[in-house]
């Protein structure tokens, strides 16, 4: 047997190995090796398939197979992320959890958030900016609560608007007076689906913000 007959017959071999592994293995991969098959069996004895024309037609099998393998293996990695994903839902739906979010939409309920401050920290004021960046509250936080809240009223007298994202910015001072830094707050908020964005788990939130889990602490 010559060299291409025995590599004819060796890709024939392999490629039903393949199919037998992966029956769905796709239209395009089945149609190629019927017509590579055909193409050595009818070939003229006394005028050969081109050695190098043969590799490059074996080349672009193998591309082709590795291709419709890979397609396979993105499948199996995208059912199991929805896998995954339903697991974590069952696990994190209906939790109170915290994440860092300077802007945050108003809702028209109040915006619950704890302040992650240094340890020399004495005092810390919040600020409230509205979209167009202008200060539209400040008011000073009570050291003694861990846990603060904005009911969206503003210096003007007027209440914000809902559906309006603020910029939240929390000021810290030492005893001195002296800034030690800035933060934003630590948002508390129920979560209410879990989703994958290009591979990333998110948790969507009542307060409708979202965050990477990874970034979100459960409270409860």
């Amino acid at each position: 047997m010559s060299t291409i007959s025995a590599l004819a017959t060796q890709a024939a071999t392999t490629a039903t190995s393949t199919s037998a592994a992966q029956p769905a293995i796709g239209e395009e991969f089945n149609t190629f090796l019927k017509l590579l098959t055909a193409q050595m069996r009818n070939q003229d004895p006394l005028a050969p398939i081109d050695s190098t024309q043969f590799v490059e037609q074996l080349a672009t099998f193998s591309s082709l197979e590795q291709q419709v393998q890979s397609n396979s293996s993105l499948e199996t990695i995208a059912s199991m992320m929805n896998d995954m994903t339903g697991l974590l839902a069952g696990q994190w739906i209906g939790q109170t959890v915290s994440f860092e979010a300077p802007n945050i939409p108003f809702t028209g309920d109040d915006v619950i958030f704890a302040v992650d401050a240094p340890s020399a920290t004495t005092s810390s004021v919040l600020t409230v900016k509205d979209s167009s960046g202008q200060q539209v509250w400040t008011e000073t936080l009570d050291p003694e609560m861990a846990v603060h809240a904005w009911d969206g009223r503003l210096s003007s007298g007027a209440s914000a608007t809902p559906g309006e994202t603020y910029t939240f910015t929390i000021h810290n001072y030492d005893a001195s007076n002296a800034r030690i830094g800035s933060s934003p707050p630590q948002l508390i908020t129920t979560v209410t689906a879990i989703s994958s964005e290009d591979g990333v788990l998110v948790a969507n939130t009542a307060a409708q913000i979202s965050s990477q889990l990874s970034r979100v602490t459960k409270l409860s």
